[in-house]
């Protein structure tokens, strides 16, 4: 299962329905697509409502954060943010909350990103969902949120990259680490390491397409194929057969997220 694919991008215009047949066809039995902006929650929902084994999530992610809200009047904003995604997790197909997050790599205002990231985990309380988070260079700042307003249901943290402390923290407080194309690359040693000491249980699969390409794909735009070349070097990495490898990873983001089998297809 890919737990993180933008495939309502543009990139996928030309070859989206063909692409997903053809992933359907080699085993990949479902795909959550996450929301970065309100105005695009409708298309989403219209897309998953097409096609089996695609599902989303709703959320407003830091980098767009401009797209949405005010820079004078956010405050005032947050609680149509708060009303929007109520109304839009409504959905049968949503099954979860976010990508939202921190991200300190960008130019923008931290208070506006904690408040707005805030509302998320509030909202994911209340409705009993996941939450999938992006974070850049904010690991303290995030993991201080999550310890302060608990989600119950977990999440995912969305394209991990930190030190094995960071994500046993993670761990601790429900959240799995997404694992993507970053794992390919040898120079990523910390990210690897890291990954290799957690608990099989603690992770799941993503590509992030049409981001992060694997190793040796650079400057080609990623696909949710490549989601069992993924698979395939997180076996190598953690000398572990393939295909327990991709029976616990779909199997932990099936009940993340809970999907059963039918519903993934």
């Amino acid at each position: 299962m890919d737990t993180h694919c933008h495939f309502d991008f543009e990139d996928f215009d030309e070859d989206r329905e063909a692409l997903w047949q053809s992933c359907q066809r080699m085993g990949l039995e479902a795909m959550v697509i996450p929301g970065v902006t309100p105005d695009q929650w409708p298309r989403m929902a219209q897309m998953c409502a097409a096609a089996e084994g695609l599902h989303y999530s709703v959320g407003l992610h830091p980098c767009w954060l401009h797209t949405y809200l005010d820079p004078k009047l956010w405050r005032t904003q947050l609680q149509g943010l708060a009303d929007a995604l109520l109304q839009a997790a409504k959905d049968s197909h949503c099954v979860a909350i976010g990508e939202c997050g921190l991200d300190l790599y960008i130019d923008g205002d931290l208070e506006q990103q904690e408040a707005v990231l805030t509302c998320h985990l509030q909202v994911a309380r209340e409705l009993e969902q996941p939450v999938i988070l992006h974070c850049r260079r904010a690991h303290n700042e995030l993991l201080r949120l999550l310890k302060s307003h608990p989600v119950p249901r977990g999440g995912v943290v969305h394209a991990f990259s930190g030190s094995a402390e960071l994500a046993r923290q993670y761990w601790s407080l429900g959240f799995h680490l997404g694992v993507g194309g970053t794992i390919t690359y040898e120079r990523a040693n910390k990210t690897r390491n890291a990954i290799s000491a957690l608990p099989l249980e603690a992770l799941v699969l993503e590509t992030d397409a049409p981001d992060m390409p694997l190793c040796g794909h650079q400057g080609q735009r990623n696909s949710p194929d490549r989601i069992p070349q993924v698979g395939a070097a997180l076996a190598q990495l953690r000398a572990e057969p393939l295909e327990r490898i991709a029976t616990q990873t779909t199997r932990n983001a099936l009940q993340l997220f809970r999907l059963n089998h039918d519903d993934a297809r």
